[in-house]
């Protein structure tokens, strides 16, 4: 703490946003008082949780908004990133809307606004209706038609007063995790026959695009996970497979909506009959593209065993596998902090895409350690600024940045075991308590508006 207060963090912009993010899943509970989505049907088989728990409470965000709005208007941020919970607002996915569920993101938009802080909803984080899975998913073309139905009710409802807006969030981890390995709700292994469910979310967040701009949306989004990949060696092996994984995690998504274009090779595995029509909705432009930066990933060829990466197995038949990052400290996750790899990061998306790279914000950055005084937590995020200014300083368009989280939360498959939170929650009496990191943000934040 010593060191940071006698090196303050360089000035940012006068107009950069700053925020904090959190998704409706994690943090909202009443879960009686929505639909049923996939992640409700995943927790309720023993072992899909490692610690045996469910998001039918969690932080209880749903009864307590106004407490929570208190904590991020206390912070200082401009800025709240939140999700709106498809199946609270449609409980099946489509048809009648449920009335309470709208309403409660109405009075959060408005206890936001009335606290000075802007809201910034994103409209899918992986919280699929159960009815739109059992009626295909996404690996099913409908589903994307639906998800803009919904977005046109969501903006009708708060748009009036929401001037930024998220389509998806990280579609290719609920691609990978959800369809491909199975880690993650839906719980599909369908390895590489999983990409329609790219496609289908592409799509969708097309769709949504210009359902929101024909309610009269005019700063739109979407966020996805990026990361530099590192070769494991020089070796051709090695080279090659992390090509293969860099296309998956920094081009499959990215290409698509800026270029208009899969990366070689994808375009023929996607489920079209018109795939040059859909490309032309899924590269609709953008207001900004918002990336979500934890790590970088270091790639080798395939091992004969499954591999441990990031509380995950990956089983042996996919045809690259990561390595671990040495000499670096790693979070309670396992994650390396790297905060040089953020830099690397956005230069080259700069110089791949050119101009047709919109304004960047770093929609999601954070870490998990656990504890009250979390001086690794400050560490990370101070290391994670001063590297995001050197980018900056690189010229690379960056206007904005989002703490995940604001508050600790179900950690997906990992629970609670994981607190990536500003703020602690006691899962037991759910009261809340800013965290060092907490009071350090604020004081960070007080000095950049100096």
């Amino acid at each position: 703490m010593a060191a940071t207060a006698a090196s303050p963090i360089p000035p940012f912009p006068r107009d950069f946003l700053w925020g904090v993010a959190t998704s409706a899943h994690q943090i909202e509970g009443a879960a009686a008082e929505r639909g049923a989505c996939v992640w409700d049907a995943f927790t309720a088989v023993p072992g899909n949780v490692k610690d045996g728990t469910t998001a039918a409470v969690a932080c209880d965000h749903y009864h307590r908004y106004r407490e929570d709005v208190a904590l991020v208007r206390g912070l200082g941020v401009g800025a709240y990133r939140f999700s709106v919970s498809w199946p609270r607002v449609l409980p099946t996915g489509a048809g009648p809307v449920n009335a309470a569920g709208l309403d409660f993101y109405d009075r959060l938009v408005d206890e936001l606004c009335a606290a000075g802080v802007r809201p910034v909803p994103t409209l899918f984080h992986w919280d699929t209706p159960l009815a739109v899975q059992e009626a295909g998913g996404w690996l099913s073309r409908d589903t994307a038609e639906r998800f803009a139905a919904y977005a046109a009710v969501v903006a009708a409802r708060i748009g009036d007063r929401v001037t930024k807006w998220i389509t998806l969030n990280e579609p290719a981890e609920h691609t990978l995790l959800g369809h491909a390995l199975g880690e993650h709700a839906p719980g599909r292994r369908l390895l590489f026959d999983a990409l329609p469910a790219a496609h289908h979310q592409l799509l969708a967040h097309g769709l949504a695009v210009r359902a929101l701009r024909a309610a009269g949306a005019r700063d739109v989004g979407i966020a996805n996970s990026h990361g530099p990949t590192w070769p494991a060696s020089a070796a051709d092996e090695d080279t090659e497979a992390a090509g293969l994984y860099d296309v998956l995690l920094n081009r499959l998504f990215a290409d698509p909506l800026l270029l208009g274009r899969y990366p070689d090779g994808f375009g023929e595995l996607m489920p079209s009959d018109d795939l040059a029509a859909d490309l032309d909705v899924i590269s609709e432009p953008l207001d900004w593209y918002g990336i979500n930066f934890y790590q970088p990933t270091k790639v080798g060829a395939p091992l004969p065993h499954p591999t441990e990466y990031s509380g995950l197995t990956l089983p042996p038949e996919l045809p690259f596998a990561p390595r671990r990052i040495e000499g670096y400290p790693v979070t309670d996750f396992g994650w390396p902090v790297v905060p040089d790899a953020l830099p690397e990061l956005l230069t080259a998306f700069r110089d791949r895409y050119g101009d047709r790279l919109p304004p960047l914000v770093i929609t999601e950055n954070g870490c998990s350690y656990e504890g009250l005084d979390d001086q690794e937590r400050i560490a990370y995020l101070d290391g994670h600024l001063r590297a995001l200014h050197r980018a900056l300083e690189a010229g690379v368009d960056v206007r904005g940045y989002f703490v995940w989280s604001l508050m600790d939360n179900f950690e997906w498959a990992e629970g609670y075991r994981r607190r990536f939170g500003l703020v602690h929650i006691d899962y037991a009496t759910l009261e809340r308590t800013p965290k060092a990191s907490y009071h350090w943000l604020r004081e960070v934040l007080r000095a950049q508006r100096a």
